[in-house]
């Protein structure tokens, strides 16, 4: 066998792979005697089939099975062996002989790679590079104090009902004379809320009706005929539901209202655990200090951004192989054309120098991502996680828990890795150029990308 790699630019090479009959000959016979003993060939024995005959009917494919992989194998090994840093994957040639496993005994493979070019560049303080600091609102820490006493409120029971409550009784079907129809429907723990009934008219007869009373309406035009509405209130299938048109009286039971938490100890207590916080100052720069932890992975994602334009300038006269990528992409995406794959192309080379100069930077200061680290960076998405649902006092051995399952899956660890990577690169980026600190407000930040 012989491989060899011809060199065409600075990123573009043919590798070369040359296989004689010695170099595959053992591999296919001890193949077809493998076929021999399992061969099930009308007329012969399993194990008696003749060895020509096992030849004729399975020896092209075998042989082109072992070929291919022999190659694949050494071409892998060639690409390790020689730290060749390609980009995409190799493809046959544009100059590849024809190859006939009926003819042939001395088969030549070529492959088209595409090279990572060399980069070389320095960073340093003359390199200057915006962040971004949000400043928080007291409006933004007024709404997320309204959200979480809203989240940690309870239902109280009330006299009289309001647009939101919720409204429990007995429904009975009346007759057109205002008379319960005789084994007609009765619906005991019937549940209405009026902000959800479409007809203003029907509305309105629950808005300010008291426990104890008893309301008239006509549930198929309170809500609009709507099948689902009126099978949950009824409990009647769909199609039955829709066919009811009669008045119903609704006496009223109970009424209960969804009250808001009070900025008190209970709300303290209940979001940061006992006694952690004890006074609404307290609670307020802790909701603050949540909100700033909250926004400051998007101040890192866009300094990430902004790194990538300052510092790609340093790699504009940086050749690569554009024509190669074409052909690996309209190879490997179907869905693409030639329109497309030259529409997105600069963008994708961008995007393709940038994470080459992040692995550089890797690579050169031997930056690394530690368990702990990893396991730090899953517990931060997984606090993000509760937090949208007002959880901020998450206990350590839950959080611990949720980051290891998150860690177990392999699209996740991937995903969280990439972060922690990110975060490690965005580090070391802080220390060695200058930062252009900056605050700015959460509106004029997400301009930023308009």
């Amino acid at each position: 066998m012989q491989v060899d790699k011809h060199v065409i630019d600075q990123v573009n090479a043919v590798i070369t792979i040359v296989l004689d009959k010695a170099d595959y000959q053992e591999k296919v016979e001890k193949t077809l005697k493998n076929y021999r003993k399992k061969a099930n060939v009308p007329g012969f024995r399993p194990g008696n089939v003749p060895a020509g005959l096992i030849n004729k009917l399975y020896g092209k494919a075998v042989l082109a099975e072992e070929v291919q992989q022999l190659v694949g194998e050494s071409l892998y090994n060639y690409i390790k062996d020689n730290q060749l840093n390609i980009l995409g994957e190799p493809m046959a040639s544009l100059d590849q002989p024809a190859i006939d496993f009926d003819t042939q005994e001395s088969f030549t493979f070529m492959f088209d790679v595409a090279l990572s070019p060399e980069l070389t560049f320095t960073l340093n303080k003359k390199d200057t590079i915006p962040y971004y600091t949000i400043n928080i609102t007291e409006d933004m820490v007024n709404e997320q104090v309204k959200s979480m006493a809203s989240r940690n409120g309870s239902y109280v029971k009330v006299d009289v009902a309001e647009e939101k409550d919720v409204v429990k009784g007995q429904l009975t079907e009346l007759q057109a004379d205002g008379q319960p129809v005789a084994e007609g429907l009765v619906v005991d723990d019937a549940v209405l809320m009026p902000a959800y009934v479409k007809e203003a008219g029907e509305k309105a007869k629950f808005i300010g009706s008291t426990v104890g009373q008893t309301v008239v309406f006509n549930p198929a035009l309170a809500y609009d005929k709507a099948e689902t509405e009126l099978a949950s209130l009824l409990r009647v299938a769909k199609d039955v539901a829709v066919t009811i048109e009669s008045d119903f009286a609704f006496e009223i039971k109970e009424i209960t209202r969804y009250q808001e938490g009070e900025l008190n100890q209970d709300l303290f207590d209940a979001i940061y655990g006992k006694d952690v916080v004890t006074s609404e100052a307290d609670f307020r720069e802790r909701v603050k200090a949540s909100i700033e932890a909250q926004f400051a992975p998007e101040s890192d994602y866009r300094f990430m951004v902004d790194a990538k334009n300052v510092l790609l300038k340093k790699l504009s006269d940086v050749a690569f192989p554009v024509d190669t990528l074409k052909r690996w992409v309209l190879t490997t995406k179907k869905d693409q054309t030639e329109a497309s794959v030259d529409a997105d192309m600069p963008a994708m080379i961008e995007d393709l120098k940038w994470h080459l100069m992040k692995e550089q930077i890797v690579k050169e200061n031997n930056l690394t991502v530690t368990d702990a680290e990893l396991l730090e960076t899953a517990k931060k998405v997984t606090r993000a996680q509760f937090a949208q649902y007002g959880m901020m006092n998450v206990p350590e051995d839950l959080l611990n828990n949720y980051a290891g399952d998150m860690l177990k899956k392999e699209e996740s660890r991937q995903n969280i890795l990439d972060q922690a990577m990110s975060a490690v690169v965005a580090g070391y980026l802080k220390g060695v150029i200058k930062l252009n600190q900056k605050s700015i407000s959460v509106e004029d930040f997400n301009k930023l990308y308009a």
